[in-house]
């Protein structure tokens, strides 16, 4: 889906391990904008995995299928209609991720994985 409103990009190279919401897990404080559609993508998830209509194992966000529309030429993405109750929310958290991603500048400092230690370094700098 983040290729509708970002043709260019990798999605799997380029968010898969940046800054402390983007990838596998997430803590600590997002590093920047970007990071924070991370963040706000994965309590999408959450949200999905307690919504009275999705099954936990059957309707798992990451394993989810469902139907959704690229208007390439304006990057804008559609959830279909089809979509039972479940897969619609999980599609909309896709698509407000995408798009959250599109209008968010990727920062090649905040590719890593180690924001627990930078939070912690900023805790320190902030208590002297």
């Amino acid at each position: 889906m983040i290729i509708c409103t970002m043709p260019d990009s990798w999605p799997l190279l380029d968010y898969a391990d940046y800054g402390c919401y983007c990838g596998m897990g997430g803590s600590g404080t997002p590093v920047d904008e970007l990071d924070r559609c991370c963040e706000v993508h994965d309590q999408c998830y959450t949200d999905a995995m307690q919504h009275s209509e999705c099954w936990p194992i059957l309707d798992n966000p990451y394993t989810e299928f469902y139907d959704f529309r690229c208007d390439e030429p304006n990057r804008a993405i559609t959830c279909g209609s089809g979509n039972d109750e479940c897969e619609m929310f999980i599609c909309e958290c896709d698509r407000k991720a995408a798009e959250c991603f599109a209008r968010s500048p990727w920062n090649p400092e905040n590719d890593c994985a180690y924001c627990e230690l930078k939070d912690k370094m900023r805790k320190m700098e902030n208590a002297s």
